[in-house]
């Protein structure tokens, strides 16, 4: 365990290395195996008893909690992205997510299931790394994955392998959303990859969010 330092100023840690690679997007979408790997990864998660868990907080950023606590960030971004995304369906999107709830007991959430954090090995999941937002929660946060990374058929793979009721999925899309948003706006500071991502996450869920209005 290491201490903050003049270089850098936080708590660091060094473990065990793990033999693989960072995934990206072009990779990940080319290994139809990869997809029920991850959310069988999620699912075994969100089956360990989960009493006595941190709880969503700022620690963590609100992983696992409500969609509330960036309502005004949410409804911000959509103002400020007026002509340049259909704000009508952003905010159809995201109102509908957060009038609806995790009705069930609180799960494992790793919280920042994304790109750099899952490792790969021969085509193959070899580890999610990076737990510093665990909570115990709603789930929804962790499926943002399947805007951010997936495309077409693993999708629908993510869905089926990893059943959830469709008012997790519809915070997950927010949570995807409000993140894409607030980049796109300039609300949050990022790398270039994401700068471009954020434009390609919205379109895709208003995309999705307009067939099912169809």
């Amino acid at each position: 365990m290491g201490t903050p330092g003049n270089d850098y100023p936080w708590n660091w840690s060094v473990y065990r290395w793990i033999p693989g690679e960072a995934s990206n997007h072009a990779n990940i979408n080319s290994l139809p195996d990869f997809t029920r790997q991850l959310a069988a990864f999620l699912a075994s998660l969100q089956q360990i008893e989960a009493a006595g868990g941190p709880q969503p907080g700022p620690t963590n950023f609100y992983r696992g909690g409500g969609l509330s606590v960036y309502d005004d960030q949410a409804r911000f971004a959509i103002a400020a992205l007026g002509g340049r995304i259909n704000t009508g369906a952003a905010d159809r999107v995201w109102s509908a997510a957060l009038g609806t709830h995790w009705e069930r007991p609180p799960v494992w959430v790793h919280g920042d299931i994304a790109v750099g954090n899952l490792l790969l090995n021969r085509g193959s999941l070899a580890a999610v790394i990076d737990f510093g937002q665990l909570a115990v929660g709603d789930p929804a946060c962790d499926l943002a994955i399947a805007w951010t990374l997936l495309r077409g058929d693993n999708r629908e793979v993510f869905r089926k392998t990893l059943a959830l009721d469709s008012s997790t999925w519809q915070r997950g899309q927010a949570w995807a959303l409000w993140k894409a948003m607030i980049v796109a706006a300039g609300m949050t500071t990022t790398n270039a990859d994401e700068d471009l991502l954020c434009w390609q996450v919205i379109d895709e869920v208003l995309a999705e969010h307009g067939q099912t209005e169809a």
